[in-house]
């Protein structure tokens, strides 16, 4: 056993949770229909994680589960509702942490694979690697016989299409040369999706995916397979971000809520607060993250307005939510 593990406390108790974006969207623009499905979608992701951890299995198997449920909705910037980039493709990335033995995996503009929270965990487990980007994420996907490969094209909705073509045309009118986001608006819905869960050993596990940022070029990359950045785990503390990327990166924000937890042994929700609802906004970004320690205690700050996310905490007591009630 390392050292990490033997700091992490026995525990019956468990704990998940999760987001599908920060952002801005208004009550009213939302149907009946359409708060429903998120809300179903949600619950679904909550059940999957919860129900390996009530079977006692790991951390990081709860976050896979929850993410996957998410990756396969359109609904969420990850996966099937991957959003489209400058050039009318996909470009997804993903990454996975473990927290009392520090592993990671992460992929960056990956195009053929849908799941790639399943790529980023093969890296994890199976290459001597933290991080693949692009063909080299794509070629070591050909080696893995239990990665899903799909043309691009399967990751084309309707809704995404029209948020790339609405993008494009506010971009050609005022004539940017800035990417936009998913709705054009300096506030906007981020997308991404994440995961973190407490299992019954005490150990923590976090993971991010997403679809990136509408009408982006040149192979950007987020925060979201940055380790430290968009997702972090050790065995106090887990992490997954969602939010404007470029300034997550700079404030390094994951890692930073969980070092403010190690070495102040400030809460955990005060941690997060400083982090996302001062640091970031400081800067000139906006986001949100759910956060979870290994006293199954929560939190989910985030200053976009929205933030899909849900709960289940140590006492099975839970929730979802999109809005700021």
């Amino acid at each position: 056993m390392n050292a990490h593990a033997q700091t992490a406390p026995s525990t019956a108790r468990t704990a998940l949770v999760i987001h599908g974006g920060a952002g801005f969207v208004p009550k009213e623009t939302l149907s009946a229909a359409d708060e429903k499905d998120y809300r179903d979608t949600l619950n679904r992701a909550l059940d999957a994680g919860n129900a390996v951890l009530q079977k006692g299995g790991a951390a990081i198997d709860a976050v896979e589960a929850a993410i996957l449920v998410m990756e396969e909705s359109p609904r969420f910037n990850a996966g099937k509702g991957a959003v489209f980039n400058a050039k009318g493709g996909h470009e997804l990335d993903a990454s996975i942490m473990e927290g009392h033995t520090r592993r990671a995996g992460a992929v960056a503009g990956v195009t053929t694979v849908r799941n790639p929270i399943k790529l980023a965990r093969a890296v994890m487990e199976r290459s001597p690697h933290v991080m693949l980007a692009g063909a080299g994420a794509e070629a070591f996907a050909d080696t893995q016989k239990d990665i899903e490969r799909v043309p691009n094209t399967w990751f084309d909705t309707p809704m995404r299409r029209k948020q790339l073509e609405e993008a494009q045309k506010k971009e050609a009118a005022q004539k940017a040369a800035v990417i936009q986001g998913d709705d054009g608006n300096v506030r906007r819905y981020l997308g991404t999706v994440g995961a973190v869960a407490l299992d019954k050993a005490g150990h923590i596990a976090a993971g991010t995916s997403t679809g990136g940022m509408t009408n982006k070029r040149w192979g950007r990359v987020g925060d979201s397979p940055i380790i430290g950045a968009g997702t972090w785990a050790d065995e106090r503390c887990g992490v997954s971000g969602t939010g404007w990327g470029e300034f997550y990166i700079r404030a390094n924000a994951a890692r930073d809520i969980c070092a403010r937890v190690e070495y102040t042994n400030v809460p955990l929700q005060k941690a997060a607060e400083e982090v996302i609802n001062k640091i970031i906004p400081a800067m000139g970004g906006d986001g949100g993250a759910i956060a979870l320690d290994r006293d199954g205690n929560i939190a989910l700050p985030f200053n976009s307005g929205s933030m899909f996310r849900g709960w289940i905490r140590p006492d099975g007591s839970r929730g979802v939510a999109i809005h700021e009630d």
